[in-house]
């Protein structure tokens, strides 16, 4: 990255070397007075010996309030609202919007391109420094290095989904992608299906990881064979769940775990066009709870998760430690639910 800061002590080296949070050595540097006279010398301390220097641009952007916080999607606008699934990032937006309204902070929404140029990006961010912390909406492996950056140049994060770095140094709100999927794929076993297929989404994606993880341990958790012919990785796309689904379907399955309730809706259409009933021949799980699993024909079985929440919860975060209310790292994990219908 043409704009990477290149420190051989950061402020997170300060926090762990001292025993402390992030915020609490900002809160030393900053002078702020929540702050007790032993954890200040303490800090100062590690400080003075470890020959750290604070980033003045950080200082004055902590200090100097605009009253404004930036989501970061890395997708494309034509991604994010796609007819595959308008519901994800619109409830992501819509929940940060009314968070920040309520505290009186204005939200600034930087969006991907096209064109791929995703370092370029991330270093537009970094060079207009506006917003007083952000919020990065995706955890994919594209942006380890941007992690990395905001980690040394000390601007306030929240992430909504576990990092692919470092996640016991970042705050984040996430769900247990793991235990959930187990619990998904162990319906379905005590339902009595014996082959069971899944299909993940992009394979970037954390989650797409950790649900496969859970796949994983449902059936070593019952005796059953972990068979690579019943996994498919694809996209969270409807054409992803279309096309996987009917390679699966030559595999003679008898159930599927999707990544997403947009690739099961893909993979119900290509259940129903092989003359296959759903779910006397195949079952059906998703993964979301979006409005269009409660419409489908039959009504689709999956597994609901906070979207709102999460939003919400990662923005009253930042707002928190932006206050000097919360220390960090925090790391948080939403509860998910199972939800039964018809299509299992």
């Amino acid at each position: 990255m043409s704009g990477k800061i290149n420190r051989q002590v950061s402020l997170i080296d300060v926090a762990e070397q001292a025993g402390v949070s992030r915020s609490t050595v900002s809160r030393v540097i900053n002078n702020d007075a929540y702050v007790s006279d032993a954890t200040r010398e303490k800090v100062l301390a590690v400080i003075k010996e470890s020959g750290y220097v604070p980033n003045m641009a950080a200082r004055s952007l902590r200090t100097q309030r605009n009253q404004v916080i930036a989501v970061v999607i890395p997708d494309p606008l034509s991604h994010i609202f796609s007819s595959d699934n308008p519901y994800y990032f619109s409830t992501i937006i819509q929940s940060i919007t009314e968070v920040s309204q309520q505290r009186d902070y204005a939200m600034l929404l930087w969006v991907g391109s096209l064109d791929g140029r995703r370092e370029r990006f991330y270093e537009r961010i970094l060079e207009k420094r506006i917003m007083d912390g952000l919020i990065l909406a995706a955890s994919v492996d594209e942006e380890q290095f941007f992690i990395e950056e905001l980690l040394t140049i000390d601007i306030p994060f929240v992430m909504i989904g576990r990092p692919t770095i470092q996640p016991d140094v970042i705050n984040y709100v996430s769900i247990d992608n793991v235990n959930a999927s187990k619990t998904a794929t162990e319906y379905l076993i005590q339902q009595g299906y014996r082959r069971i297929a899944t299909i993940a989404g992009n394979w970037n994606n954390i989650d797409s990881h950790e649900r496969l993880e859970g796949y994983k341990q449902a059936l070593a958790a019952h005796n059953m064979p972990y068979d690579e012919a019943l996994v498919r990785i694809d996209a969270f796309t409807m054409a992803a769940g279309y096309r996987q689904a009917k390679h699966l379907i030559s595999q003679g399955i008898d159930a599927i775990f999707a990544g997403s309730d947009i690739i099961a809706i893909g993979a119900m259409q290509a259940i129903q066009e092989a003359g296959l009933s759903i779910p006397d021949d195949v079952a059906l799980i998703g993964f979301d709870d979006i409005p269009n699993a409660r419409n489908a024909i039959p009504p689709l079985t999956t597994i609901r998760q906070p979207i709102d929440r999460k939003a919400e919860t990662a923005a009253s975060l930042l707002l928190d430690i932006l206050a000097g209310k919360a220390d960090e790292p925090q790391q948080i994990l939403l509860p998910t639910e199972l939800v039964v219908r018809s299509s299992t």
